[in-house]
């Protein structure tokens, strides 16, 4: 049974007055009816009034916009964590596929680096050498030796600072003795120490991109630690 309809409201205007009388949510859960209800409430008690119900709602929209800018920011990253987890894992199952050292190293630079999306994998082995020998010497698209000491001063720069297990960058611009040939392209790395156990010299697998943004000092190390840590158990299999 509708209510009786008030003065001065146009018989039109009555199917519409009973939706809302009958379902007043689809008028308070519309944010831009209710500002335009509100803008006219406040005409209507003119320039003199203070209307704090008002003004207790403005900061209540301000706070529910932020409540959901953040939680879509939280959902985001929740995302990208796992697909980044994702990522690891199928890199890890793919790392653990080759039966011989070759293939090995040959699956860091190929499927390994497309699942995770990098343009330069090296894996750089400190080792003895002779005085007339370089300090680095590259073998293969992968693999790097590198004279004892080589793998703290690059991570550090040479200053007498803590050498962290995974170290996130944008690249300096001597790089050419770890990229070669693709110096100039790569703009941010990852730097992955690995320990091959007592009486082994370290290691260093290093994760380089032509984005600058791909690797910051201020993003999480937890994944690229968890890769690493199979990578070095894996490594010392190979060395024996």
């Amino acid at each position: 049974m509708s209510t009786q309809l008030p003065r001065g409201i146009s018989p039109m205007a009555e199917e519409l007055r009973e939706k809302i009388i009958s379902d007043p949510d689809m008028v308070l859960d519309d944010q831009d009816v209710m500002r335009a209800l509100i803008a006219a409430n406040e005409r209507s008690t003119g320039s003199n009034v203070v209307d704090l119900r008002g003004l207790a709602m403005e900061r209540l929209e301000d706070r529910l916009d932020r409540l959901e800018d953040t939680h879509r920011g939280v959902i985001a990253a929740a995302y990208e964590n796992l697909a980044g987890t994702n990522q690891i894992h199928r890199a890890v199952l793919q790392l653990l596929e080759p039966t011989e050292f070759t293939p090995f190293l040959k699956a860091l630079s190929g499927e390994i680096a497309q699942t995770l999306r990098v343009d330069s994998v090296r894996l750089v082995l400190e080792t003895k050498v002779e005085n007339d020998e370089p300090a680095t010497r590259k073998l293969g698209d992968v693999l790097i030796t590198a004279e004892p000491g080589f793998i703290e001063a690059y991570i550090t720069y040479g200053r007498n600072v803590p050498v962290r297990a995974v170290t996130l960058r944008q690249v300096a611009p001597e790089t050419d003795v770890i990229y070669g040939d693709n110096t100039g392209f790569i703009h941010s790395e990852a730097l992955m120490t690995l320990d091959f156990g007592p009486g082994r010299l370290p290691g260093l697998l290093v994760f380089g991109s032509e984005d600058p943004h791909m690797f910051r000092p201020t993003q999480g190390t937890d994944l690229l630690t968890f890769f690493s840590g199979v990578f070095e158990k894996l490594m010392r299999r190979w060395l024996g």
